[in-house]
C-alpha cells in the first residue's frame, strides 16, 4: 500500500500539469487503487490509509460504459461486487450505459430535479470554496433518493460488496464517499485524503475530463476566471462543503435522520456494518 504522505504529495498536483505515467501506474496499480481494465479513478474506500472502513465492501469508480470482459471479471469475480448504484443523470447514462454485469444489480433512481447548472462566476474567489460548497450542497439535495438506497444497502446487506460511480468518480461519487467515511469515524485528514486521490485516479483520462467540463461549464477557454479552480479538488473545499451541511442540516448525521428518515437504530446498524466484518 503506498504512503498516505507521498500519496497526498501527487494528489495536490495541480491539474494544469500532467502526472506522468511513470508517477501514477505504480500506484493506481496497488491499494487502495484497484485496476479494473475499462474504468479509471476505482479504489477501495476501506483501503485508503486510515480508513476506519472495512476493506472490500465499497468500492468507488469513474463510469463504467467501457469495460472490457476482463474488467467485468474483476468487478463481479476477484471484488466481488453485488451491486452497482449508478449517480449519474439520465442524459449521462443515454450516453454511455452501463454494461450488464452477471450476478450483479445495478441501481439507478431518477432524481426529483436535474442537477443545478455550474455557474464559474462562484468558483473565482479564492480556490473556488464557495463554489463547491454550492455545488456539493446541490448534489446533497439532488440524489437524496440514491443516498437513501446506499444507506439501505449498508444497513441491510453489510455482507454484499457494492461499487458506486458517477462519470468522473470524482464530485458525486466523492461526496457519497466523503459521507461513508465519516459515519464511520474517520479523521478529517483521511476523508480529505480520499477525496484528493480522485486527482491521481482520473489522470489517465484528464484531457477527456478537462473537455467534459468545458462543455458542461460553456467556459470559452480553460482560461476563464472560475475554471481552473472548478477542476482543481483542495481540501478547502471539501471543508467549505462540511462547513455548508453543518450550517444546512446540522452535520451528515442529522442530514440522514432528519431528511432521509433513519432512525438512530438504522444509524447505528450502518455505522457498525461499515466498520465490522
Amino acid at each position: 500500500m503506498a504512503d498516505a504522505a507521498a500519496l497526498l504529495k501527487l494528489a495536490e498536483t495541480d491539474v494544469s500539469q500532467e502526472i506522468t505515467k511513470n508517477q501514477y501506474i505504480p500506484v493506481l496499480t496497488q491499494p487502495p487503487f484497484v485496476f479494473v481494465d475499462g474504468t479509471f479513478n476505482t479504489r477501495d474506500i476501506g483501503l485508503v490509509p486510515g480508513s476506519p472502513l472495512k476493506p472490500g465492501y465499497v468500492f468507488r469508480s469513474g463510469a463504467l460504459a467501457q469495460l472490457s470482459d476482463n474488467g467485468k471479471a474483476v468487478l463481479g469475480g476477484k471484488l466481488g461486487v453485488k451491486r452497482v448504484f449508478d449517480l449519474r443523470s439520465p442524459e449521462e447514462r443515454a450516453q454511455a450505459p452501463d454494461p450488464a454485469l452477471d450476478g450483479v444489480e445495478y441501481v439507478w433512481i431518477e432524481s426529483a430535479r436535474p442537477d443545478a447548472a455550474i455557474e464559474l462566476d462562484r468558483f473565482v474567489e479564492g480556490q473556488g470554496e464557495g463554489g463547491y460548497r454550492d455545488m456539493y450542497l446541490d448534489v446533497v439535495d439532488v440524489y437524496q433518493e440514491s443516498w437513501k438506497a446506499i444507506l439501505e444497502h449498508i444497513r441491510d446487506r453489510p455482507t454484499e460488496p457494492f461499487l458506486v460511480h458517477c462519470t468522473a468518480g470524482r464530485d458525486r461519487t466523492g461526496v457519497l464517499a466523503g459521507l461513508l467515511l465519516t459515519l464511520a469515524g474517520a479523521p478529517q485528514e483521511v476523508v480529505v485524503l480520499d477525496y484528493l486521490l480522485s486527482r491521481i485516479g482520473t489522470e489517465p483520462v484528464r484531457l477527456m475530463l478537462l473537455d467534459f467540463a468545458m462543455k458542461g461549464t460553456h467556459a470559452k477557454s480553460h482560461d476563464q476566471p472560475g475554471f481552473y479552480n472548478l477542476i482543481n479538488l483542495k481540501a478547502s473545499n471539501w471543508a467549505a462543503f462540511v462547513d455548508g451541511v453543518q450550517k444546512e442540516y446540522g452535520g451528515f448525521e442529522k442530514f440522514i435522520m432528519e431528511k432521509l428518515g433513519f432512525t438512530h437504530d438504522d444509524l447505528t446498524k450502518i455505522k457498525a456494518n461499515l466498520t465490522s466484518s
